[in-house]
């Protein structure tokens, strides 16, 4: 089982983005042998694209598209009704200049760097920053997210670890199209955990048991047909992934030290993403916060914006100190940005034009600010950028050429994305 339904999060058109993936959706009986076996059957990604050291991503999606405006892009020059209430601080990176509530990012800002002509599409949906399409667009073109690529390159891998874990459940931006369902996330919400849970009235003598039965099965089998594999490896990998508990350890926060999880006191999510791939998750996705701020704007960002600082900073800073941030790309961004102008109700409304992303390690170039936005923050000015690059760029830095090709339901080869120039600032 994996996860069905989970958090419930509105936005400005009224619609509710509950998980939206139903029992039944994708087939409520598979188990987990059923997944290791069909992604082993899809294992047929090109064995280049492959590494024997694989890097992992953590994607953050703040839904309902936070302000450039008030974060990473800030116009202390603009008039009073585009620049706002804030006024930008130095980083440590010299000329890069960013949020008054970001002072933990701006004291450490040479392992980020920030990506400030990004152009999208006005909807509400993280489709198009997971797959490189619109969430219209997506509708027809059923295109794979970024997590479910990766599982599908690295199927073959033996492991005892998922490559692909949602911490957001299962949602519009985190399904896997055309790869197939054995390309979805696992997510400890709902009763998805289940499946890598034990039962408590099933002890290790009583799974040791079961396997055992199994395989006397098998070796009945194999008297009926002599060419008969033995016993089933892919049910003996999912024994493997319950018994050894490695995804329960890292989503169990009371395995980390206690000064540590008093350092991530409410930011406890990215605690567990830190945790996941330091076990061996590939990709990693979670939301944080509600940025959908048709009014009352800045007082949304005094109080959301010092716990993303808190939780961003202790993320890379980790990562760094455990010699990890090479090996993980981060990113965070949302689907749009907002108005530069402000509007009636202190708050700022869509604005697809131009936003901003945030991006650290993952063996990346760090310390800078790539691309402008014109005078007011209303469009690119100079280095255009579109996210499905910034999606390939990232694909390049996990090994992963955004060329290549996948089949879907019509038998059609289809890119990892389209528009796949890479931003060669961030690769060197």
């Amino acid at each position: 089982m994996f996860t069905v339904l989970g958090n419930k999060q509105s936005f400005c058109d009224g619609l509710s983005r509950r998980n939206f993936l139903k029992i039944g959706a994708f087939g409520a009986g598979l188990t987990l042998a059923d997944m290791l076996r069909l992604q082993a059957q899809a294992s047929d990604a090109p064995a280049a694209a492959r590494q024997s050291r694989p890097k992992s991503a953590i994607m953050i999606y703040l839904p309902g598209g936070p302000t450039h405006m008030d974060t990473y892009d800030l116009k202390p020059d603009a008039p009073a009704e585009f620049r706002g209430e804030f006024t930008p601080i130095q980083t440590n990176v010299n000329g890069v200049q960013i949020s008054p509530l970001f002072p933990l990012q701006a004291a450490m800002f040479d392992k980020f760097a920030v990506i400030r002509s990004i152009v999208s599409v006005d909807e509400h949906s993280d489709s198009l920053v997971t797959t490189g399409k619109s969430q219209r667009e997506n509708m027809t073109a059923n295109h794979p997210s970024f997590g479910s690529v990766m599982s599908r390159v690295r199927a073959s891998e033996q492991s005892s670890m998922p490559t692909y874990v949602s911490l957001r459940g299962m949602s519009r931006g985190t399904e896997p199209g055309f790869l197939g369902i054995q390309h979805r996330p696992f997510s400890p919400q709902g009763p998805g955990i289940q499946n890598l849970t034990p039962l408590q009235t099933v002890t290790q003598e009583r799974m040791n048991d079961r396997r055992a039965m199994l395989e006397s099965f098998d070796n009945l089998n194999r008297e009926v047909d002599a060419n008969a594999a033995g016993l089933d490896t892919f049910t003996a990998r999912a024994f493997d992934m319950i018994t050894s508990g490695g995804v329960r350890t890292a989503l169990d926060l009371n395995r980390e030290a206690q000064a540590s999880r008093t350092r991530y006191q409410g930011v406890e999510q990215f605690l567990t993403a830190r945790r996941l791939v330091e076990a061996g998750v590939g990709c990693v996705t979670m939301s944080y916060g509600g940025w959908d701020t048709h009014g009352q704007n800045f007082q949304a960002m005094r109080r959301q914006l010092p716990n993303l600082d808190k939780g961003l900073s202790l993320l890379v800073g980790d990562l760094a100190e455990r010699g990890l941030l090479n090996d993980v790309a981060v990113i965070m961004w949302g689907e749009f940005g907002r108005t530069p102008r402000i509007n009636n109700n202190a708050g700022r409304d869509h604005w697809s034009p131009v936003m901003s992303a945030l991006v650290a390690g993952g063996g990346m170039r760090m310390g800078q600010a790539i691309g402008t936005s014109t005078a007011r923050g209303e469009r690119p000015q100079e280095r255009r950028v579109t996210a499905p690059q910034v999606l390939a760029t990232l694909y390049r830095a996990m090994g992963i050429d955004p060329g290549m090709t996948f089949n879907n339901g019509t038998g059609r080869p289809i890119h990892v994305v389209e528009d796949r120039a890479p931003i060669t600032e961030l690769l060197g």
